[in-house]
């Protein structure tokens, strides 16, 4: 038998719901230490501007019994949940707005963190200047464009 016609095990993904945000708590298996790119500030007036884009990967917290507690840490997603505390400190966003989450159970909480962080792709250059174009046909300054994605007016243009 080849490899091509084994057949595959079938796959579930990974439940999603709206958990809280006062029931989210950071974990110390998130791999990201060193602080790189958009600051929390600026990321978090992209969600106010836009929404979260990208829900958080969590792991119910449980007791030295085992027992869930209700609680859920966030191994993947640390940069998103700091925005939103950012938010939520500032007053313009509920203690108990429901953030989309990806809840996980099974696996390495530091293979998730990893796996989020190195496994995504940067858009090519091409593409984000015929993005910025498209924004530019449709209306957008290059001001507004380079307000909105944290670059110079003259990376816009």
């Amino acid at each position: 038998m080849t490899k091509s016609s084994k057949k595959q095990p079938q796959i579930s993904l990974s439940a999603s719901r709206d958990i809280p945000f006062d029931k989210l708590v950071l974990s110390q298996s998130n791999v990201r230490k060193t602080k790189a790119g958009v600051s929390i500030d600026d990321l978090a007036e992209d969600i106010a501007r836009r929404g979260l884009l990208q829900g958080l990967s969590v792991r119910p917290v449980v007791d030295a019994d085992g027992v869930e507690t209700g609680m859920f840490e966030i191994p993947a997603g640390g940069r998103r949940f700091r925005a939103l505390e950012l938010l939520v400190k500032h007053k313009r966003l509920a203690k108990s707005a429901p953030v989309p989450c990806i809840v996980r159970e099974d696996g390495i909480a530091e293979e998730d963190s990893l796996a989020e962080n190195v496994q995504r792709a940067s858009l090519h250059p091409l593409d984000q200047f015929r993005a910025f174009l498209t924004l530019r046909e449709k209306g957008q300054s290059e001001e507004e464009i380079a307000a909105a994605f944290f670059v110079s007016v003259n990376v816009v243009r």
